[in-house]
């Protein structure tokens, strides 16, 4: 057990290859462009609108379909039931995801100029929270918004879930939430964080101990 242990310290002590110094230095640009797209989409259709209206979610913004007027549609409808507003100022997680984005960035840079093995396996275990802190609490604001409807609302319905991913139909509204080109290229940076991270430490346990 203990010679097992000592040989864990060892290999994760060891140097990273040059190789993974260079990708994770390109794994920084995908982080890095995800900021000029959205993460996800909320959209809408019903038979007022038949070409549906959406919001798009970006890193640190709102923005709506038909040139930002579709927020306001979207307002009007949460009024009708008693939903509270989408707004940025409502929504403080996109002031939290540029610093959370930039301190990976910055991390990952030192990782690739200086770390070793253990640096990127905390890299990596810094990033699988980071991105299911998010999502978690993506799904719990669409939780509150579901469920604390003001009871005095003109159309008065019972505490829902809204869709996380997919489609789902609420009232005379079919509702739809998908992730984006952002989401994507986030995805590529933590993904290929692990891919790199498991590569790099099965490589370093089979080689032999010198």
């Amino acid at each position: 057990m203990k010679r097992t242990y000592n040989q864990l310290v060892t290999i994760v002590g060891r140097p990273l290859r040059t190789r993974v110094r260079w990708i994770l230095l390109l794994l920084i640009v995908p982080l890095g462009l995800s900021f000029l797209f959205p993460l996800w989409r909320i959209r809408m259709e019903a038979p007022q609108y038949p070409k549906g209206i959406y919001i798009d979610i970006y890193g640190y913004k709102l923005d709506g379909g038909n040139e930002g007027r579709d927020v306001n549609e979207f307002n009007a409808l949460n009024h009708y039931i008693g939903m509270e507003k989408l707004e940025r100022a409502r929504i403080p997680e996109l002031g939290w995801i540029p610093f959370a984005f930039g301190i990976l960035a910055l991390l990952t840079l030192r990782v690739a100029a200086l770390g070793n093995l253990r640096d990127l396996i905390d890299l990596s275990v810094l990033t699988a929270y980071v991105t299911l802190f998010f999502f978690a609490r993506y799904v719990l604001m669409l939780y509150q918004y579901g469920h604390n409807l003001a009871p005095t609302a003109a159309l008065k319905l019972p505490p829902f879930m809204p869709v996380i991913l997919g489609t789902k139909q609420i009232a005379n509204f079919t509702t739809q939430s998908y992730p984006l080109l952002g989401t994507a290229l986030a995805g590529t940076f933590a993904g290929g964080l692990v891919l790199l991270t498991a590569w790099q430490g099965l490589r370093e346990w089979r080689k032999p101990e010198g």
